[in-house]
């Protein structure tokens, strides 16, 4: 099947690469190969799988929608099982959005309601420019492309995102937040900065695909008084933060703030492909059919998603992911000063990374923070042979930052301490491998 993937499938594939398996069996953490191997899933779909794989209330949620004989394909007409998810949705929501909310059903991925989020700011304001982050990642279709932080051809206006460990300004903790602040109120107020007043600012409350990092909940109150002040509008994107991931249903609860639009996708379908806009009624300026989709009613998506939400609220899985993760970062950070390759250890919740270093090369210079604080060059090559290592123990992780360098976890929701201590005994041996140089080579067959 490997053989054929590789034959048959586009050069773009991502995650089949790195992870040569065929998973045939899958519950909660678990997934079973076709070759009878079995591994510790810490990558839930890239963040999808709030409650891990084949939970049975979403299982039963779905059995039972197919059973009733409801139709599974509605395009945006009003139906039962939609009605229950807006319902549960608006429940979870930030109270000071949910009160005056519209939801906008969009295609079926995270990009698709990022390019719809972006679409309805530029049509309520009048206005075209975007202000995105450096680092950040929104998607992979034309507008969510251009405010990310690897486009190249953009209306998008780059800004500095607190960045601690890799602070652009060389200082990191309060002054790098304080200093990437000001530079985003300079760019705005500066009449000749060649930034007019855009559509919308749009950031990750947490970055996840730039590296795992956690905005400071200070900074991001600063850039909700920056946008109110300036009647820009503030999309928050919490397509992978959201559902309870980093110890709050919501990542910006952290911070108490209230964005004018958030998109969400991801957890929100209970493992199904479902993608949503919600925003504060005053941006509602659609006219009839200004956005659509054929696959934006997906019945079973929905039914999936409102077990989900409702599992996770009712369980209060958002308080064992603030407190299950805390205690995973402490003992990963025993794992930093362990093994110099790891040279920063961060995250919220279940939202964890590992910044893999060069041990070998001097740390940057720099005259404004402490010398054992300065980083060191990434490694990709050794983040990618723990990565390799893990999976030779039965350890999915991924890799993400700006030059793939960071190892990351994010299981499902529902790990518990004794699953999540078995994570962490397999990823501290693989890293212990590949940093005393006795992790197999490349190519090698796994025992």
């Amino acid at each position: 099947m490997l053989r054929r993937q590789a034959a048959r499938e586009s050069s773009a594939r991502t995650y089949a690469r790195a992870l040569p398996i065929v998973p045939v069996r899958a519950r909660g953490l678990t997934i079973e190969g076709a070759d009878g191997r079995r591994y510790l899933d810490c990558l839930s779909g890239a963040g999808a799988l709030a409650l891990g794989h084949n939970h049975p209330v979403v299982l039963e949620a779905v059995r039972a929608v197919l059973d009733s004989g409801a139709p599974l394909h509605a395009l945006d007409l009003a139906t039962p099982v939609k009605d229950a998810f807006v319902t549960e949705l608006f429940h979870t929501l930030p109270p000071g959005l949910a009160d005056h909310a519209r939801v906008q059903f969009c295609g079926p991925a995270g990009t698709d309601a990022v390019e719809a989020a972006l679409k309805l700011v530029r049509t309520a304001t009048g206005r075209t420019g975007i202000l995105s982050f450096t680092g950040a990642y929104h998607g992979m279709t034309a507008a969510a492309q251009d405010a990310s932080g690897h486009a190249t051809d953009v209306r998008a206006t780059r800004l500095p995102y607190p960045y601690d460990y890799r602070c652009p300004f060389g200082t990191g903790g309060e002054t790098g937040a304080e200093l990437a602040a000001r530079w985003t109120e300079y760019l705005l107020d500066d009449p000749r900065s060649g930034v007019p007043t855009p559509a919308a600012m749009i950031l990750e409350p947490v970055q996840g695909e730039g590296g795992v990092i956690p905005a400071p909940d200070p900074w991001l109150r600063r850039m909700r008084q920056i946008t109110a002040d300036r009647s820009i509008p503030l999309i928050a994107d919490e397509i992978q933060t959201g559902v309870g991931r980093t110890g709050a249903f919501w990542a910006v609860e952290h911070s108490g703030i209230t964005p004018d639009v958030m998109v969400l996708s991801k957890a929100i379908g209970g493992s199904l492909p479902l993608a949503v806009v919600v925003y504060r009624d005053d941006l509602d300026a659609w006219e009839p059919g200004a956005h659509a989709g054929t696959f934006r009613g997906n019945q079973l998506a929905m039914v999936a998603g409102t077990a989900t939400l409702a599992y996770v609220r009712r369980h209060r899985l958002a308080d064992h992911a603030a407190a299950l993760g805390t205690r995973m970062l402490t003992q990963l950070r025993t794992l930093a000063d362990r093994f110099p390759c790891i040279g920063d250890v961060r995250g919220r919740g279940l939202m964890i990374g590992l910044e893999v270093v060069d041990p070998e090369r001097e740390a940057a210079e720099t005259t404004h923070r402490p010398v054992p604080r300065a980083p060191r060059p990434a490694a990709p090559g050794l983040a990618a042979a723990i990565r390799r290592e893990c999976l030779r123990r039965g350890l999915i992780v991924e890799l993400g930052g700006r030059h793939a360098s960071v190892v990351r976890l994010l299981p499902p929701l529902t790990i518990t301490d004794e699953q999540a201590s078995a994570v962490l005994d397999r990823l501290a041996d693989a890293v212990e491998a590949v940093a005393r140089g006795t992790a197999d080579r490349p190519g090698r067959p796994n025992p």
